[in-house]
């Protein structure tokens, strides 16, 4: 989920707060294939691959500036996405390991999402208003959240790349159309003057 949404009070830090510079992934961009894909469970045999992950994910996500990036959409098909809302302007990053919504209520609530792999493109996104969501840490350790507001919005918006769904998967077709027309007219003019 990209920071712009909702208008953050303050830009996240270029680097992960108290990490040395790290090598920084390049974001996938719709309609790359890699984003419409399921990732795969991680797995024991997943730990150092996913240990040196996590930080270039974090530090990706916040020269981006994110609140949020999951591993397809820098390349990895593994179950597991960072999030971090700063909130008062003050890191808690999060790892969330093959993460599950272990209950989500019927209540609905519609904020305005935007994503990093589809930068500048916004819409208003409809989905249970508080969701518990159960994972791994990136020690191994079983945890759970409850979450709504923001928070709930972004774990399910990363949850949701971790299935091949993009934020908007989830609008009309005709609304999903225009948005895609209006990225792919933007790359070709961001390509046409780079060039």
């Amino acid at each position: 989920m990209d920071a712009s949404t909702p208008k953050p009070q303050a830009r996240a830090p270029a680097r992960p707060p108290g990490k040395p510079d790290v090598e920084l992934l390049p974001i996938l961009i719709a309609p790359h294939k890699t984003l419409k894909t399921r990732a795969r469970p991680i797995a024991k045999a997943d730990a150092e691959a996913v240990r040196a992950l996590i930080p270039r994910m974090f530090a990706s996500m916040y020269a981006a500036p994110g609140i949020g990036l999951a591993a397809p959409q820098v390349g990895a098909l593994l179950r597991l996405f960072v999030v971090d809302l700063m909130p008062d302007n003050k890191p808690q990053p999060m790892v969330l390991i093959n993460p599950e919504i272990a209950a989500a209520s019927k209540e609905t609530a519609i904020r305005e999402e935007g994503c990093l792999s589809l930068p500048g493109q916004y819409a208003e996104v409809e989905r249970p208003a508080h969701v518990v969501i159960r994972y791994e840490d990136e020690t191994g350790a079983r945890r759970q959240v409850e979450a709504e507001g923001l928070l709930g919005a972004c774990l399910q918006h990363e949850l949701d790349h971790l299935d091949g769904i993009l934020f908007v998967d989830h609008l009309s077709a005709l609304k999903r159309n225009m948005i895609l027309r209006r990225l792919a007219k933007d790359i070709r003019q961001k390509e046409t003057k780079n060039s």
